[in-house]
């Protein structure tokens, strides 16, 4: 390979093309323009100065954000400085306020807690404090500063912003700035990234630090479920959060708590005798195991607090914050990076502040119908499912009840036993027959089918594989069994749960109603695969398990290495992305060319990505699918119930539960068909493409940066009155 050589590298033209002429195309020049669009993001920071700081409680990935935060500043252009120990050091500078580089960054991402430190400062509170900090960013020529922390943090850097022009004056009359200094200096632009364990600020469907918070508590949750299966035990667990509940309501849809304590939806006054009951319930249907997960800040309806002692006696976002930051104009305001769905959007600081207040000022005057609503769309949707799955027991009698069968298809993922779940109690508290299938679409060819009941999925949330067996076998070539079997069952709706081979198997089903009417019956398909590529959703349940397991098996064993002396370098290659660059030939290549400067392992995790557990995010994410997939069911049953049977053979009676962007959608399998690359077994447009730009920038490659999509400032308002969050 010759030195230097780039595969795929091409000449860039410095020239517009000139159109009206035979060599040039109206698409050449729309790619000039975009090329050059993505150069300017390489020039955007030049001449500018980003300072990052991190205040209030520590959180898992505020290194991460720090990281990206200096890293595409650099690239831009910027000069990028620490502050340390947080608004501490902003307002005592000296070397608190140090210029970061592209090194000084490394081996921070994966490390806990925040490496530049945070501290409360009672001395920002004060005017003469934040006077001191202005001081300090003015004579480094900062005007662009990244906070991140809590809700008090961020209202502390709004305050800031507000004063700046009064700050300016000041310091220029008592002559500590000169006046080209204040012309330079004449604004400031603030961005907040919310670093908050609790999740309990407003605007984001989820804060950093967060994710890592529940995979601490589900791990212990995970470790005690032997023993209290053993001995016959209920566990009462106490998890931070005391304003928000949102760990607590989590923690219990990913576990498959009895019930859930917190401080937004108090329980009725007689609770005790409620739970009591319930528990009995639970344990007179064989069950083993009680888990019961109280919030920190839980109380009662007249305010009382419930702790765990009352129970057992009762029983990408740094890389938009940088863009923020340098787009920003005098009269932009204040903003936080929050995340919706899968999407970074900008929404205005105060705004987002103010609602969190109202959600404390809510409970404390008991509004707390008012304070779930305040919580956002998503945690509705956590509480609605909850209380479903937890406290709505299924009707005794059967009558009039409909039969609905589930499934998995493909290869296991981790959370397909949660779907199932899920699926299978929401069909039954509605009142259905539910059936569940072994194999796939063999075992449904073969009648390898039985009724489950509310008991028989008991505990599945946090086991990983499929319970239920799973096939890649495609329902094609068995129609005639399959038909004679949904008659058999007398089956009126099948949900099915896997990957690309569900999605498939749903396409065949559509074209077999052609010739069989038993097949006119409504089925969704729910995305789970560890490969993320089944067509019309970003997510797929088990693609964060398989994340996380790549990381820990693989990155956690470098990350030890690199503490040492020795340099380590990690190079990830998908499996079939290219049939000349193989595993064993990067390999060969890089030990070879690296003799006597460095060595080369390799290491091919193949089906320990399906992981076991899943995570946390999984486990909610499977369930709520699931949950969703039942309820379109049910109504899908009813609409297609014609001359006492069910037809259903419209095109959105068959179809896929994806989550896109910011909500959770139906689609049509047919409509599907022409985004799907069948030879390569992918969507045609894949979301995440998108992110590999900036993982080569983070990386120090020379690529450009694509700035035409980016996040837009929205209101909280707006935002939430759109559709369903996940």
């Amino acid at each position: 390979m010759r030195r230097g050589f780039r595969p795929g590298a091409e000449r860039k033209t410095r020239e517009p093309p000139r159109t009206g002429t035979a060599s040039t195309t109206p698409e050449e020049l729309f790619q000039w323009i975009m090329t050059h669009e993505h150069h300017a993001a390489k020039s955007l920071g030049i001449g500018k100065a980003i300072a990052v700081l991190t205040s209030g409680g520590d959180a898992q990935g505020m290194n991460a954000a720090v990281r990206a935060v200096v890293r595409v500043g650099i690239y831009t252009g910027a000069r990028v400085f620490f502050v340390h120990e947080g608004y501490q050091g902003l307002v005592d500078g000296g070397d608190n306020i140090r210029e970061a580089t592209w090194e000084s960054v490394s081996m921070m991402l994966q490390l806990g807690g925040t490496v530049i430190g945070s501290a409360r400062c009672k001395d920002f509170r004060e005017r003469e404090g934040r006077l001191r900090a202005a001081h300090n960013l003015v004579k480094r020529g900062i005007t662009n500063l990244c906070v991140i922390g809590g809700d008090g943090s961020l209202t502390g850097a709004d305050t800031f912003r507000s004063e700046w022009s009064d700050l300016l004056s000041d310091l220029q009359k008592s002559g500590k700035i000169t006046a080209e200094e204040a012309t330079k200096s004449s604004y400031l632009n603030i961005v907040g990234l919310v670093g908050s364990i609790d999740n309990d600020f407003c605007g984001t469907d989820m804060t950093i630090g967060t994710d890592s918070a529940l995979h601490r508590i589900i791990e212990i949750v995970d470790a005690i479920t032997t023993t209290a299966q053993s001995h016959q035990r209920t566990f009462v667990l106490e998890v931070m959060g005391r304003h928000c509940g949102y760990l607590a309501l989590v923690t219990s849809l990913s576990c498959g708590a009895d019930w859930v304590f917190i401080p937004e939806c108090p329980p009725d006054d007689d609770w005790e005798e409620h739970l009591c009951r319930r528990l009995s319930e639970t344990r007179n249907r064989g069950s083993r195991l009680n888990i019961i997960i109280v919030a920190e800040g839980a109380i009662d309806k007249n305010g009382k607090p419930i702790t765990s002692e009352d129970i057992k006696n009762g029983s990408r976002m740094g890389v938009e914050a940088v863009m923020a930051l340098l787009e920003g104009t005098p009269d932009t305001p204040a903003c936080v990076v929050s995340l919706s769905g899968n999407q970074a959007v900008r929404l205005p600081l105060m705004e987002c502040v103010q609602v969190t207040k109202d959600v404390t000022r809510a409970m404390d005057e008991r509004r707390f119908d008012e304070a779930l609503k305040l919580r956002g769309r998503s945690f509705m949707n956590n509480w609605e499912v909850y209380k479903l799955l937890a406290h709505v027991r299924p009707p005794k009698s059967k009558s009039g009840s409909h039969t609905v069968a589930v499934m998995n298809v493909g290869a296991p993922a981790a959370g397909m036993n949660a779907a199932v779940r899920s699926t299978v109690r929401i069909g039954l508290i509605q009142g259905n027959r539910m059936l569940v299938v072994h194999d796939g679409f063999e075992g449904l060819a073969k009648g390898q089918i039985e009724e489950a009941g509310w008991s028989y999925v008991g505990g599945w949330t946090g086991q990983g594989g499929s319970k239920l067996g799973t096939k890649r076998t495609l329902p094609k070539k068995s129609f005639e069994q399959i038909s004679a079997n949904i008659t058999k069952f007398n089956i009126q709706g099948l949900v099915i749960i896997g990957g690309f081979e569900a999605y498939t198997g749903g396409l065949e089903l559509m074209e077999g109603r052609k010739q069989y009417d038993e097949l006119c019956i409504p089925f969704v398909v729910i995305p789970a695969t560890v490969s993320n590529n089944v067509p019309g959703s970003d997510f797929s349940v088990g693609a964060d398990t398989a994340l996380n397991t790549i990381c820990m098996v693989n990155v956690e064993h470098l990350v030890q290495k690199m503490k040492t002396t020795v340099k380590r370098g990690l190079v990830l290659r998908n499996e079939k992305c290219n049939e000349n660059y193989t595993t064993d030939f990067i390999f060969n290549l890089y030990s070879e060319e690296g003799k006597g400067i460095f060595d080369s392992r390799k290491n091919v995790l193949g089906h320990m990505q399906q992981g076991g557990s899943p995570t946390p995010f999984d486990r909610n994410f499977a369930t709520k699918m699931g949950a969703k997939a039942m309820n379109w069911m049910s109504g899908k049953i009813k609409e297609s119930y014609r001359n006492g049977r069910i037809f259903a053979n419209s095109p959105d009676s068959g179809c896929v539960l994806g989550m896109r962007k910011r909500a959770l959608v139906f689609q049509p399998v047919t409509e599907l068909k022409e985004q799907t690359d069948f030879e390569h077994r992918i969507p045609k447009e894949q979301w995440w493409l998108k992110l590999r730009p900036i993982l080569k920038i983070l990386a120090k490659y020379e690529i450009d940066l694509d700035t035409s999509e980016h996040a837009h400032l929205e209101h909280i308002s707006r935002k939430r009155s759109g559709e369903a969050n996940v």
